[in-house]
Parts: structure tokens; sequence; C-alpha cells
């Protein structure tokens, strides 16, 4: 293998493993690994290298965690999303908690 294709292999591993691990971050114990969401900026891209291997690694990382990711890209945000069928008790719960938060908010 060149040199040059195993150094872009490596750097490709390391974007998968950083994006799982904030992917991983981003869940909430009680939801049960549900409604996982990343949100990456553009300075995040941007650092990242190209959108469309940054897209290929999220669907990856999201595999490695269960996941049914999708990537959705709004003006220079990308959106990391788990497209699984949630659970009924765990839709529940987290339709409780945002109902509590927006009595708290008022």
């Amino acid at each position: 293998m060149p040199a040059k294709d195993e150094l872009a292999g490596r750097r490709y591993e390391k974007l998968v493993d950083r994006l799982e691990a904030q992917m991983q971050h981003t869940l909430k114990p009680e939801y049960a690994g549900y409604y996982g969401q990343l949100i990456l900026s553009g300075d995040d891209l941007a650092e990242m290298g190209q959108l469309k291997d940054v897209r290929r690694a999220a669907r990856e990382a999201g595999h490695r965690l269960a996941r049914k990711t999708t990537t959705r890209l709004v003006g220079d945000r990308l959106f990391v999303l788990d497209g699984r069928e949630v659970p009924e008790e765990i839709e529940r719960l987290a339709g409780d908690a945002a109902a509590a938060a927006i009595d708290r908010a008022r």
C-alpha cells in the first residue's frame, strides 16, 4: 500500500474514532442510547476535512454505536442524527422531560 494511502487511512480512522467519541458523549443515559445527535459547526467541519469524508466517517461511527445514522447539512452546520425507531417508553420519558423543561422556562 502506498504511504499516502496508508496515511489517509489512518487519518480517516482517527476521524471515525473522534466522531464516535463525540456521538457517545451526547447520549443521555436515561434515554438508553436513543435521541443522540451531534451538531458540527462550520469550524469543526473545516478542521475535520472534506464534507464527504466527514459524513462517511459519521455514518461509520454511528454504525459502531448500533445507530441508523443520517447526516443533514443546514447552512454551515452538519447534523448527525440517529434515525432509529424510538421505543414508546423512551419517547414518553423524553416527552415528559421536554414538557418539564418548558414549564420551568415559563
